[in-house]
């Protein structure tokens, strides 16, 4: 297990610290170069809740840099090193801290789109096409159930909303607007070689990629990267391919039992603050991720942590 990652954790940095994320703490360091530090926390509904998941957030780094080797050839990454002996001297207090958990990244201006890409119609898509058949303004078949997988994939964005806030469903013309035709063109065509990519490496696993948000920035050569975490339980919808029966919530490799948790037995109303979740939530959660990892991977997911 990898030590929780605590406000005293990486003390003596907060000259670095650039921004704090529902998950994720980032650090300016010297030469261009970036500290991403993935804690446990988790978020549902636009809340980050006050309950952490032990391991979530090796669980993300680990899976992330497997998909960064998976996909070297569709699309270059941000990714320096992960290998915290190999990290800038001034980090070599805080390594027990960041082992596991962290990447040296090349820092990227980031496009303001968040770049979506389903396979599969569920979630706000889903709700979307029931209202007026179309998602992100491109329309779909008739007679499509929860969880029917699209006659192909989609590139569905949204907007980047603030921590607290939640994203909006543009369609591509709004794209064109924010970045302009040529960028908008790239930031679909990339997103979808990264899903179809990705998709059929995690069918060979036993798991379907339903869909998934991907961050993209420009490097300094002007070079469209993949940056942040990528093909993660956080950022996409992994179900089980032999339990896949569309027209029901699938099972998945993802918070869904703390969404569950909050919608059916918590009594949170959301207009407050959430409550804390109880420890057979957090175990089966934690389970699921890690699970997640080992399937996806063929890795265990104690092996990552050894090698960290």
């Amino acid at each position: 297990m990898t030590r929780p990652l605590t406000t005293g954790s990486l003390a003596g940095l907060e000259h670095r610290h650039v921004h704090s994320g529902k998950v994720r703490e980032l650090y300016a360091l010297d030469d261009g170069l970036l500290l991403m530090v993935a804690s446990d926390r988790i978020s549902a509904f636009d809340w980050v809740l006050p309950t952490e998941i032990p391991d979530k957030g090796a669980v993300l780094t680990g899976l992330t840099l497997w998909w960064f080797e998976q996909l070297a050839d569709v699309v270059p990454t941000h990714l320096v090193t992960a290998s915290v002996d190999d990290y800038p001297a001034e980090l070599a207090p805080y390594a027990d801290a960041l082992r596991g958990r962290s990447m040296l990244c090349r820092r990227l201006s980031m496009v303001d789109v968040e770049c979506v890409a389903r396979g599969y119609l569920t979630g706000g898509g889903y709700q979307d096409y029931r209202k007026t058949g179309k998602v992100c303004g491109i329309e779909l078949p008739t007679g499509l159930l929860d969880g029917s997988r699209l006659p192909e994939p989609i590139f569905t964005p949204t907007t980047k909303a603030p921590v607290g806030q939640h994203d909006e469903a543009i369609d591509f013309a709004a794209v064109v607007t924010k970045v302009g035709a040529a960028q908008a063109e790239q930031l679909r065509a990339i997103t979808l070689a990264i899903y179809e990519s990705a998709a059929a490496i995690a069918e060979k696993a036993g798991i379907l990629l339903a869909d998934t948000k991907v961050e993209l920035g420009v490097d300094d050569s002007g070079v469209l990267t993949l940056g942040d975490e990528v093909l993660t339980p956080d950022s996409s919808r992994f179900w089980p391919v032999d339990q896949w029966e569309p027209g029901r919530q699938q099972p998945s490799y993802d918070k869904q039992y703390v969404r569950d948790w909050l919608q059916h037995d918590s009594g949170w109303d959301r207009a407050s603050a959430p409550p804390a979740l109880p420890d057979d939530v957090v175990e089966r959660t934690q389970a699921k991720y890690v699970e997640a990892y080992e399937r996806l991977t063929g890795r265990t997911f104690t092996d990552y942590l050894r090698s960290a």
